[in-house]
């Protein structure tokens, strides 16, 4: 095996980054600032998509596709879309390349390729997508417009680092139109919940959910709503947003429809996305200095079975006795690996197996089965026990869903004793300059310039303004200025 993980303690981000890339998760491409996503990394992004896909599809959305090229005119028109994404933005010019002249083997771009349009490398989405929505809506009839697409995106990042900030990354991105306001409203919020439920219920992540402050909306929003998670150093990562857009794009496309009073009017829009970020919020949020630990629902093996034996003959009484066991539990939707190669020693799969975070473990040999037993252990708390393998099936499928429980509730714990209740500037400061972060509750005044002013001075930005923050007076913890409610203060990846 090669040598251990740096500790978490020690060096956070180069333990997250020796994890992602030693658990075979993804690694850096030849593409500065791309990443390859390899098979174990990608099979945990299938089921993200596939939960997610079902959550989209029961509240009524249809999958599409759009093109990834974006006419730079189309980019411009809604402006302050374009100047949010403007310094990210890679830009097709040419269409051709040619044989050098001078350098044989070589290629040049071919000035006399140059396109008549500048094409811009989609950072989102809303333009391409909203100049076609004015083809596809004329009436009250066509709306609302339910639309879901799953595809990659391009921000040109100077800093990256792998699934949390890459110049390429996969996402999926709805963008929706309606007839009213509150419908778009509805929607917005509707959306948040969806990705706040799938970061609770499969990702075993807690999340807070609130609203952008003005200065951190999305460009082209009237309103942004979050869900804001806890990493295990107390840093924040924003894992999904949902977008109420007003009429702002429906104005620039001119999108409209015939109301049922036969009135022309623009339509009300939203756009919400996740992305394989969520790939980086798993990692941190639950693993430990042994590797991954994955909660169970987002797995790709969800329980491995390594045998313990000494030439073929014990090999094929061991499988003998497993096969029943792996049929049964495929039965019940678990997936399970029966990894009987003898390329490598049992304590090498063990070792590797609890680097990839493979929820339960059941190790076999020629004594358990003459005592009739197994012995299974949880990558969660490292816990083993020996059962009666007659009680394995029933066992492990328990074992399962004790372990998702499990693992959402510790990392519920460490966000609950990472938030703090601030009132004075020393407080604030004491907590954003120490070792132990995590969010801070404080009052903020609600100005712009206050925010800005607490960004230059420590880092920290204000990640949310919590749905179910309550009316309370107090002064700002900067300015002592009056404010009426309490907001998340935190350091953010």
């Amino acid at each position: 095996m090669s040598k251990s993980l740096p500790k978490r303690s020690e060096n956070y981000s180069e333990w997250y980054n020796e994890l992602v890339k030693r658990a075979d998760l993804a690694e850096n491409s030849a593409v500065r600032g791309c990443m390859v996503i390899k098979p174990y990394g990608y099979s945990i992004w299938e089921k993200m998509q596939r939960a997610l896909d079902d959550m989209f599809k029961e509240t009524g959305h249809t999958n599409a596709y759009f093109p990834l090229f974006v006419p730079k005119s189309l980019f411009e028109a809604e402006e302050k879309n374009a100047e949010g994404f403007a310094k990210e933005c890679a830009v097709v010019t040419h269409y051709r390349l040619k044989n050098d002249p001078n350098k044989p083997g070589k290629l040049i771009v071919d000035p006399e390729a140059k396109l008549e349009e500048e094409l811009v490398v989609r950072p989102t989405s809303e333009a391409i997508i909203w100049n076609t929505y004015r083809n596809w809506i004329q009436s009250y009839r066509d709306l609302p417009l339910l639309i879901n697409q799953w595809a990659n995106v391009v921000r040109w990042e100077m800093r990256t680092r792998l699934f949390l900030r890459t110049a390429e990354f996969l996402w999926q991105e709805g963008h929706t139109a309606h007839a009213t306001r509150e419908e778009a409203i509805f929607e917005t919020e509707q959306m948040l919940e969806v990705y706040a439920t799938f970061a609770e219920q499969f990702m075993a992540v807690p999340v807070l959910r609130g609203k952008k402050t003005a200065n951190e909306r999305f460009a082209g929003a009237d309103e942004t709503y979050c869900i804001e998670a806890m990493m295990q150093d107390g840093r924040a990562l924003q894992a999904g947003t949902s977008h109420f857009l007003g009429q702002n794009f429906a104005k620039a496309f001119d999108v409209k429809f015939v109301s049922k009073e036969n009135k022309q009017e623009h339509v009300w829009g939203t756009s919400w996305g996740v992305s394989t970020r969520l790939m980086g919020a798993l990692i941190m949020a639950h693993s430990d200095d042994e590797g991954l630990v994955l909660p169970p629902k987002l797995a790709p093996i969800q329980v491995v079975i390594v045998p313990i034996f000494k030439g073929e003959e014990q090999l094929a009484q061991i499988s003998e006795a497993v096969a029943p066991i792996v049929k049964a539990l495929k039965q019940r939707g678990v997936s399970v690996k029966f990894d009987n190669s003898d390329k490598q020693s049992p304590g090498f799969k063990f070792a590797e197996y609890e680097l990839k975070g493979v929820p339960v473990r059941l190790a076999i040999g020629a004594r358990d089965l003459a005592n009739g037993t197994v012995e299974i252990a949880r990558r969660d708390t490292k816990v083993k026990a020996t059962y009666a393998i007659d009680s394995v099936v029933e066992t492990v499928t328990n074992l399962l869903e004790d372990i998702q429980a499990n693992i959402y509730q510790r990392a519920l714990d460490f966000r609950a004793n990472h938030l703090f209740k601030v009132d004075t500037w020393d407080e604030f400061l004491k907590i954003i300059e120490s070792d132990e972060l995590g969010f801070i509750s404080a009052h903020w005044d609600g100005s712009p310039e206050t925010e800005e002013k607490i960004k230059e001075l420590t880092k920290a930005t204000i990640r949310c303004i919590t749905l179910d923050a309550e009316e309370e007076e107090g002064k700002c913890v900067l300015t002592g200025n009056p404010s009426s409610r309490r907001v998340i203060f935190a350091k953010a990846y």
